[in-house]
């Protein structure tokens, strides 16, 4: 995974003044906490200019690079200025001294994410606080701001615009870049709207920086490929479904072929059934049978696949392990090697759900949904409403609406097909590649348009209330997203060079619309104790469910057996988990209501045996999400050159927070 740090890596080695390796020198205490709290140290981020110095206020120092970050372990005023002893890490070793003018305070470990830019238009970064809420208050937000774009975009200076997000998608998951959040508060906009205005820091570029030629996005298009991936329910009664899916395929790979881009849209397979346990005469729980990187050619797809049949004898639930398709899709396809990626999932029954004994994953959709967009990937459900099925089709449609929604298509891609019509399937199926190929034969030929396709504009709601209809309109939309994506990696974008700005969470002209997302930078050691405390509250709930009336005295075990504060631990007023100190002081504070955390003793009793397993259920298949983040080498970046790997970090959602 490319990494890149704005203008300079992070992780840069320190080197103090002269040029002599950095010696650390042993300080034997820890950084100081930060104001009201027990186990956070203070933490800063160096400014353009700054200079590690051996001591305070002497002698020539090594230059740092912008927004490196260092733990606070002493202050002193030298001459009427302050200056902080700061080391790399939180290991009680000091690394020299920083003038406190050339840092920021960094309380929290937030940053800042932008959203795709395709359906708004892109956000603008403001030099005062004042501008940008004056905008915001206004009867027009959005009328009052085109101005200003237009004279950015144009290449002129506008005093009031620090800079403009890119054109094109910068993914934080694959092209690691830091804009650490330094406040943020809640505001409402003239028209009524709430927004957040953030003020965000970020690196300057070089005064002789030159500027990178910009490049010919039409020409990067013509390279654009696209994979389809079938994730089929191969269970008894699907044989229609799996035939006309080939069919389908058929006829497409038909039409890339002679249009001369059979290398830019490839299929794949994968097929899934139940619980070998159960049904051993299933034969597997999921598989793949065709790969879109070896099925160069519509017959190699075919080929593959001519053995995918439905299974002859039934599974145990009317549910099947669906989760299991879909995450062999996400993780068994290197997703890398192609802009569009798509993953369709064809069943007539619900998923199995995360704690079920009969499935596989210990996810459910929530989870499986954010592994996929990890990877770029868009989630397509087709239900076949079949009357067989009808006891199912409420919880289904609930799973499978969950498991599609994606942030740039104002609904579910969840397509029903109505007493599992065959014809009617096919005809969404048919619409969905002919949408894809068109997309990449444009882009080939060098007619598409990078750029925004807005979900208020006639052109993207033009149509039918049709299945077939909806498909087209989303994935034209999915389909200018991903172009914008792969331009994004191609193109190597980056976060733009500013240093402090701020900027509203919100499109402006459509409020609903929002630019950015928060991120936590989680470390290593931080998701371990949230991995332990989530197992301990699983496990005392668990048992509490025989008393429920001794759920709180367990959690209390739980804390002091983690070694938690024990004046809260034994605190009498303590009515909440939070009170307890269970999850660290690094989720305070954050933009989002924690479930876990407000729970107390009344709630618990109040809730039904069910009401309660579902709450532990929940927490189990965030336990299992964790441990694949933390498996997941990739997502892990060392801001301490790397010297204590508890130390890295990851970016986490604010979704997969407990």
């Amino acid at each position: 995974m490319r990494r890149v740090f704005l203008a300079v890596g992070l992780a840069a080695m320190v080197a103090l003044a002269g040029g002599a390796a950095a010696q650390a020198a042993e300080v034997g205490h820890a950084p100081l906490l930060m104001e009201g709290k027990k186990t956070l140290y203070q933490r800063v981020l160096t400014r353009p200019g700054a200079s590690l110095k051996r001591e305070p206020g002497t002698g020539p120092g090594a230059a740092q690079p912008a927004l490196t970050r260092f733990y606070v372990y002493g202050r002193k005023m030298v001459n009427g200025a302050e200056w902080l002893e700061v080391g790399l890490t939180a290991r009680n070793r000091t690394d020299g001294w920083l003038a406190a003018d050339f840092t920021l305070p960094w309380k929290q470990q937030l940053a800042l994410a932008f959203t795709n830019p395709a359906g708004r238009d892109r956000a603008l970064l403001y030099r005062d606080r004042a501008d940008l809420v004056n905008l915001l208050d206004s009867d027009a937000p959005g009328k009052a701001e085109a101005p200003l774009r237009k004279e950015v975009l144009a290449g002129k200076a506008e005093p009031k615009v620090l800079s403009i997000e890119p054109a094109t998608y910068v993914d934080i998951t694959k092209n690691f870049y830091l804009l650490p959040i330094l406040s943020a508060e809640e505001t409402f906009t003239g028209t009524g709207h709430r927004a957040r205005v953030l003020q965000v820091a970020s690196v300057s570029k070089q005064a002789d920086e030159k500027a990178a030629k910009p490049a010919d996005q039409t020409a990067e298009l013509r390279n654009f490929r696209a994979a389809v991936v079938f994730v089929i329910d191969t269970t008894v009664s699907m044989n229609p479904y799996i035939d006309r899916t080939r069919e389908a395929v058929r006829r497409i790979t038909e039409r890339v072929e002679k249009a001369g881009i059979a290398d830019r849209v490839r299929f794949g397979l994968v097929a899934y059934r139940s619980n070998l346990e159960a049904a051993p005469k299933l034969e597997y729980v999921s598989r793949l049978y065709a790969d879109p990187e070896e099925t160069k050619t519509g017959k190699a797809f075919l080929d593959k696949v001519a053995s995918v049949k439905a299974a002859t004898v039934s599974t145990p639930r009317f549910s099947e392990d669906a989760y299991a398709g879909v995450m062999t899709a996400v993780n068994d396809i290197n997703w890398n090697a192609f802009g569009g990626r798509y993953v369709v999932l064809i069943t007539d029954a619900g998923a199995l759900k995360g704690n079920d004994p009969l499935g596989s994953t210990m996810l459910d959709a929530e989870q499986v949904r954010l592994e996929a967009q990890h990877r770029g990937v868009a989630i397509y459900a087709m239900h076949l409403l079949t009357p067989e099925g009808k006891a199912n089709h409420a919880e289904a449609e609930a799973q499978y609406k969950t498991l599609s929604a994606h942030p740039l298509v104002p609904r579910p891609l969840y397509y029903p097909v109505p007493v599992g019509s065959v014809d009617a399937f096919g005809n969404i199926v048919d619409s969905l590649g002919d949408a894809i190929v068109g997309q990449v034969n444009a882009a080939y030929r060098g007619e598409a348009t990078p750029g925004a396709a807005r979900t208020s504009d006639p052109e993207y709601l033009k149509g039918g209330d049709s299945a077939a209809d909806r498909i087209r309109i989303d994935t034209a939309m999915l389909g200018h997203a991903m172009q914008l994506a792969y331009l994004g990696r191609t193109e190597n974008t980056q976060a733009p060079p500013l240093f402090r700005a701020w900027i509203s969470d919100r499109s402006l002209e459509q409020p609903e619309v929002p630019t950015t997302e928060v991120r936590v930078l989680l470390t290593k050691n931080q998701l371990s104790d949230m991995q332990q405390v989530l197992k301990g509250i699983a496990d005392a709930g668990q048992a509490a469910q025989l008393s429920p009336t001794d759920f709180f005295s367990k959690m209390r075990s739980v804390a002091a057996t983690l070694g938690r504060d024990p004046n809260a631990v034994n605190d009498p007023k303590a009515s909440k988990l939070a009170d307890l100190g269970l999850l660290g002081e690094y989720l305070d504070d954050l933009p989002y209501r924690s479930k876990i955390l407000d729970l107390d003793q009344e709630t618990w009793s109040s809730w039904s045996i069910a009401q309660q397993q579902a709450f532990l259920d929940e927490i189990n298949r965030k336990l299992r999400l964790y441990q694949i983040i933390h498996d997941d080498v990739d997502r892990w970046v060392a801001l301490d050159t790397g010297a204590d790997p508890g130390e890295q970090v990851a970016a986490i959602p604010l979704d997969a927070l407990p």
